[in-house]
């Protein structure tokens, strides 16, 4: 059971429900990971748009970006967003269990392209040591033709992800069961 109040889809009313709406329009389900924002309608809206930013994003590929989360996640062990984003590799980008566990290994995978595991492992490294990035770094990714915006997204993405990992830990978040 979380530690704040999360409230169900028949509880909602007023301004959560017309989220909940939206995002059962978009899901079919409202689940946890929506469910942890209830308490404030206005987070749980900016999450949404968010997300919605993200699955849209015209270099960032879904699986570039689920493989994001799951390396942060991984660190952070957030079980919830670790099976959250497994499901996606291997419902939406066909990955096996196997090729997820190797990249959670090694932050790297064959299924991503060159490019999209540098940009990978930049923002691992960056989300465990900012301090770390330097002038070089950013150069090697603009090498490889990655924009200021990409690199700006993809980073902010990971961050993101370290902020709902810590907020799905502390509050107690079911696991994902999908």
């Amino acid at each position: 059971m979380p530690l704040i109040k999360t409230y169900e889809k028949d509880e909602a009313t007023g301004e959560l429900l017309e989220i909940y709406e939206e995002i059962m329009k978009l899901r079919g389900e409202v689940g946890n990971n929506a469910k942890l924002f209830s308490s404030s309608p206005q987070l749980l809206k900016q999450q949404l748009e968010f997300i919605k930013y993200y699955a849209t994003h015209e270099t960032l590929s879904m699986p570039l970006l689920a493989s994001i989360r799951v390396c942060v996640s991984n660190q952070e062990k957030c079980n919830f967003c670790i099976d959250f984003n497994t499901a996606l590799l291997v419902n939406n980008a066909k990955w096996t269990i196997e090729e997820v566990d190797n990249l959670k290994d090694k932050i790297y995978s064959e299924k991503l392209k060159k490019e999209e595991n540098t940009l990978l492992k930049f923002v691992i490294d960056s989300v465990k040591n900012p301090h770390a990035v330097s002038e070089n770094t950013i150069s090697e990714l603009k090498l490889q033709n990655w924009s200021d915006k990409d690199i700006l997204d993809a980073l902010n993405h990971g961050a993101r992800m370290y902020a709902t990992d810590i907020l799905f830990n502390s509050f107690k978040i079911k696991d994902y069961k999908g």
